[in-house]
């Protein structure tokens, strides 16, 4: 087989990418080692930043995205049993979308199976070779034979746990790693939600987020201990705490209803540095991981391969080979800025310790983002995220 760009992931990384490039007159092969149910089915966060919405929409794929996701304009900080409203309409003029990655990748492999572009899933012993020629090639095996995908460029977008990562020579990466003290118990429950927006609430029994999938279910989630042991977590012991954490004053709480799935995440932050070697360059998970606080995981995938596929048009058109040597250093000014703010947002909401004094300085904090017009407007921009790098 020969292609231009072989793709190895058929997450939203690989996928935006495979469209991006399709639009751009270059041609790929996705390579995927799960089954399409697999994929489409994989749950993940959902909230899609003002620039990832937009780019959906260039290329085609926002259709059900604008009837089925959830547009909010603001979020909802809670401490003292009160809750302050961000207004990102005010502070921004931008918003986000509440659409679950799931749903995003479903509209996403349709899109690439529609527009005539080769997605093989279910591939196995995926390697890759010669990644510092200019030749490289990825071996794998697929329909019971051993094949081999001759292309220009690999694009590594298939994961933390992927073989991308991994291909590259001992020594060449840096890793930058912070493991956090605790954990998500995260939850889908059958219940329309009870709010319009999400409500981050910081309390003195651990972190509570309450946020949403569609008009009739509900995402929530407990800080808990990064090793918690689900059987200790019946379904009642579950809402019981959620009621605790969320209680306020003007007596709001989350809508109760069956519980449909749940599961336990540790947090971490996790960069890899340079995000490229010779012709392979890694996007989205294979090169960094953000706790889930600042909601920035897909959105910073789909701006990974905004910046590679503008690279790679450079080459193919101008022979210029600026934009892809300068990959690594232009995503990871964004991805570290997406850590500082994962970070600030995990550190400003969650108990760390037990001492009055960090419980008291946090209050303090809260108290100065929601009264704040500067402090807000500096949360909202970091939220509701950067424009993308590539305009279609």
């Amino acid at each position: 087989m020969r292609t231009q760009v072989g793709i190895v992931g058929a997450g939203p990384a690989g996928l935006v990418l495979a469209l991006l490039l399709r639009e751009l007159g270059i041609d790929s092969v996705v390579l995927e080692a799960r089954s399409r149910q697999y994929v489409e089915q994989r749950l993940r966060a959902g909230v899609l930043e003002h620039g990832t919405v937009d780019l959906l929409n260039q290329l085609g794929v926002g259709a059900r995205m604008e009837r089925e996701g959830l547009l909010h304009h603001g979020i909802e900080l809670g401490f003292n049993r009160l809750r302050h409203r961000i207004d990102f309409d005010a502070l921004t003029g931008r918003s986000i979308t509440v659409y679950g990655q799931h749903e995003v990748v479903k509209d996403l492999i349709q899109a690439v199976i529609d527009r005539g572009i080769p997605l093989l899933f279910e591939v196995e012993n995926v390697c890759l070779h010669g990644i510092e020629t200019e030749r490289p090639r990825i071996s794998f095996e697929g329909n019971g034979a051993t094949q081999e995908l001759d292309c220009d460029f690999i694009a590594g977008c298939d994961g933390f746990h992927g073989v991308c990562r991994k291909s590259i020579p001992e020594g060449v990466l840096t890793a930058y790693e912070h493991a956090y003290p605790f954990g998500w118990l995260g939850i889908l429950a059958q219940a329309a939600p009870s709010r319009e927006e999400l409500v981050y609430m910081h309390s003195e029994r651990g972190f509570a987020l309450f946020s949403m999938r569609s008009p009739s279910v509900t995402r929530l989630y407990l800080q808990c201990r990064a090793d918690e042991n689900l059987a200790e977590w019946p379904d009642g012991r579950i809402w019981e705490e959620l009621f605790l954490r969320f209680e306020c004053c003007d007596g709001w709480q989350p809508s109760e209803g069956p519980i449909l799935s749940k599961s336990v995440t540790p947090l971490r932050s996790f960069v890899v540095e340079p995000m490229q070697f010779g012709r392979l360059y890694l996007a989205g998970d294979a090169a960094h991981i953000v706790p889930p606080t600042g909601a920035k995981g897909l959105n910073l995938a789909v701006a990974d391969v905004s910046v590679l596929a503008q690279g790679i048009a450079a080459w193919y058109q101008k022979h210029d080979t600026g934009e892809l040597n300068g990959y690594s250093q232009k995503c990871l000014r964004r991805v570290w800025n997406a850590q500082r703010f994962s970070w600030r947002m995990t550190s400003l909401l969650h108990l760390f310790e037990d001492s009055p004094f960090e419980r008291r300085r946090q209050i303090a904090e809260l108290d100065h983002v929601t009264s704040s017009v500067a402090a807000a407007q500096a949360l909202a921009q970091d939220y509701v995220g950067l424009p993308m790098p590539i305009t279609l």
